[in-house]
């Protein structure tokens, strides 16, 4: 599905990212750890385009789209939900999730896909006529979920998805990741929360700055080494 191949990207003079490989295979709940600054966020703006690619590839479904422009990599059903939800507060929570949906013109696909957004989260139905910016961090991060899938993504990005959040919003939220998942979308999930993306993903991979250290199942990095010594020491694990 998503190949990263020896990805190299940055800002300006500086380097954040050296040489990553990474694989999400189709239907896959791939996550990436690592502390702050180790590159993480870096990685899903390369993959969408919000950075540009210094060096190396990504292909999605064998295409490869480094080179290409935002909107045209989100055409290509690549849905990102950045860090801190990035949803249009003075817009009404129908108008964020129209704007998920500017690709689509069928009227009638646009009706289906917003009533299986609002079956996902039906706090969003409730408020669809309601100001974004006045609804509660929990409310705000399904509303950002549900506009990158009313795209119907190939694969979806997401970037801290239960930061700043209640745990008992986190838990309703990572059930509804998994649900998203089940049905069939491919997702490459970035966490603060790292019991709680292991215990969802079936393959992981560690960032350090900006280098991939170690990767594998869950239960194969718990037996590598603890996560602290995976995100602090300096030598590279990969399952045998």
């Amino acid at each position: 599905m998503l190949e990263v191949d020896h990805l190299s990207s940055g800002y300006g003079r500086l380097v954040a990212l050296h040489e990553v490989s990474i694989s999400v295979p189709q239907g896959a709940l791939v996550t990436v750890l690592g502390a702050n600054g180790a590159g993480k966020t870096t990685l899903l703006k390369t993959i969408s385009g919000l950075i540009p690619c210094r060096q190396g590839f990504i292909r999605l479904e064998g295409l490869e789209i480094r080179a290409r422009p935002p909107h045209e990599i989100t055409r290509l059903g690549v849905s990102h939900v950045p860090e801190g939800r990035r949803i249009f507060p003075e817009c009404t929570v129908l108008e964020n999730l129209r704007l998920g949906a500017y690709t689509v013109k069928d009227h009638a696909v646009y009706e289906e896909r917003l009533d299986a957004v609002c079956t996902l989260f039906p706090r969003l139905r409730e408020r669809l006529r309601q100001q974004a910016g006045t609804l509660s961090g929990g409310e705000q991060q399904m509303l950002a979920l549900g506009r990158a899938l009313m795209l119907k993504p190939r694969i979806l990005l997401l970037d801290e998805p239960s930061l700043g959040l209640a745990p008992l919003v986190v838990e309703m939220l990572f059930d509804r990741i998994v649900e998203i998942n089940a049905d069939g979308t491919t997702i490459l999930l970035i966490e603060q929360n790292v019991h709680l993306a292991l215990e969802i993903a079936s393959y992981a991979y560690v960032l350090r700055s900006g280098r991939v250290v170690a990767e594998g199942t869950p239960p194969q990095l718990a037996e590598a080494r603890s996560l602290e010594d995976l995100y602090l020491s300096g030598t590279p694990v990969r399952p045998s």
